[in-house]
């Protein structure tokens, strides 16, 4: 993680370089605080954000919440390291002038608490524990550097269009059972502006889940039991395999190892590549027949097919067929493909309703990307180097010439086309789901104080 300090190149920072304006709207690449006070006067999305995490709770429906939002933590990260946390807001316009005024480096979402978080000291002094939180989106974080043990591309926090087919796999797998397993419907991912991706449930049942049910999603997507001392980081128990996982393994995991990861990061190409691979058959005979096999082969070619995908071949045919068809080794093909594109959870963000979670379209200070949201539907076409940055941004609002104060400055930017998925793909579709529950929960509580009374 100590790379985080490296200073970023400017190839790092903008890989749409030759997109950029010439002449008077061209700005210099990087991240600074008047960079993002622009943005944040002229891009920043307040309406369709505030919208989000209201809920619906901000109609004039006499079924709203209207002290909902209001009980939302936001976190400011400031220059400089300075934090400040549990901001609450009531109004899209009162979150909007403090980002303005505090320019924060960094925004990060908390739960909804019993009561407003900025007011929490009130009521310390009561001792029953008024101040908990009450609400959280289900959250996901996965980050790239957690896989380094399984690209040889890169390491940390860097990223390529070889080793990013990593967190695309993560949103296909996450996604799929979501939607399948557990029903869920509103789901928002989000490119971390850097390495790695968030996922953001926010179907109501989701929302009020407990830390405990919470921990139970997290654990059933848990098969990568790293930690550098596990010996085996992946065990799959079992004379079946789970159907979650059997469907991620023929759907998914499978021909990606096969068709892309093997040939991309190269897995078989050398001596210390192949005995990683080589330590996870757990019979010493096995391990060592291939590795006999291997290195006779090493010089001369193989044949005209790659080498890797030539060991790949030899060790699943060894492993599943003939004298070793026992269980243990038939599954350990498995447990390889799963070892090396497995989604790796970052398990307590998930477990815990108090965790923060950096908002959609921030700005990352290190790179100057936005965190934009990606469509899982198209998560192939995904390329994090492709994404706006802070100073093409800039670029693109001095070419349009933003002088007249506009609403909707943004869709004269690459940032259009985010902001648009947001609001009709996610946000519309929610707040629609959302009012229907507001409605259906009030008319059943006019029912019932209806039937008290006529008791």
């Amino acid at each position: 993680m100590g790379r985080d300090d490296e200073p970023v190149d400017s190839m790092e920072i903008d890989g749409q370089q030759q997109l950029k304006v010439e002449g008077p709207a061209a700005v210099p690449d990087g991240f600074n605080a008047d960079y993002l006070r622009v943005y944040y006067g002229k891009l920043f999305p307040y309406g369709d954000f505030f919208q989000w995490l209201c809920y619906a709770n901000d109609g004039k429906h006499p079924g709203c919440d209207q002290s909902y939002v209001g009980r939302r933590e936001f976190s400011f990260t400031l220059e400089n390291d300075i934090y400040l946390r549990f901001q609450s807001f009531d109004s899209a316009a009162e979150l909007e002038s403090s980002i303005k005024e505090k320019c924060p480096f960094k925004i990060d979402i908390g739960p909804v608490y019993s009561v407003d978080p900025a007011k929490r000291h009130a009521y310390a002094q009561s001792g029953n524990n008024v101040f908990v939180p009450v609400e959280r989106e289900l959250i996901f974080d996965i980050d790239i550097s957690d896989y380094d043990d399984v690209r040889y591309c890169c390491s940390g926090a860097d990223v390529c269009k070889e080793c990013w087919p990593l967190m695309t796999i993560a949103i296909k797998i996450l996604d799929t059972s979501l939607r399948d397993d557990f029903g869920f419907n509103h789901i928002l991912w989000v490119y971390s502006g850097r390495r790695g991706v968030h996922c953001w449930v926010c179907d109501t049942r989701a929302r009020k889940l407990r830390n405990e049910q919470r921990a139970a999603v997290a654990d059933y997507f848990r098969v990568y039991k790293g930690g550098e001392n596990a010996l085996k980081k992946v065990s799959l128990a079992g004379p079946v395999l789970h159907p979650f996982l059997a469907r991620s393994y023929t759907d998914v995991l499978e021909s990606f190892f096969e068709d892309k990861l093997l040939l991309s990061q190269k897995l078989f190409a050398s001596e210390e590549r192949c005995q990683k691979i080589l330590d996870l058959i757990p019979d010493e005979n096995v391990a060592s027949e291939l590795h006999d096999k291997w290195q006779g082969n090493s010089r001369s070619s193989i044949s005209k097919e790659d080498v890797n995908a030539a060991r790949w071949k030899q060790l699943k045919t060894t492993l599943q067929l003939g004298k070793h068809k026992a269980q243990g080794l038939r599954r350990c093909v498995e447990e390889i493909v799963f070892l090396y594109t497995y989604p790796r959870l970052d398990m307590e963000v998930s477990k815990h309703m108090n965790h923060l979670l950096k908002a959609p379209f921030c700005i990352h200070p290190k790179t100057g990307r936005v965190c934009v949201p990606i469509d899982p539907n198209n998560c192939d076409d995904f390329d994090p180097t492709a994404v706006p940055t802070l100073s093409q941004l800039l670029g693109e609002l001095n070419a349009a010439g933003f002088q007249t104060d506009s609403e909707n400055n943004w869709e004269r930017t690459s940032l259009e086309k985010s902001i648009r998925f947001f609001r009709t793909s996610f946000l519309q579709p929610l707040l629609k789901a959302c009012k229907e529950e507001l409605e259906s929960a009030y008319n059943a509580k006019l029912q019932q104080s209806k039937n008290s009374l006529n008791w």
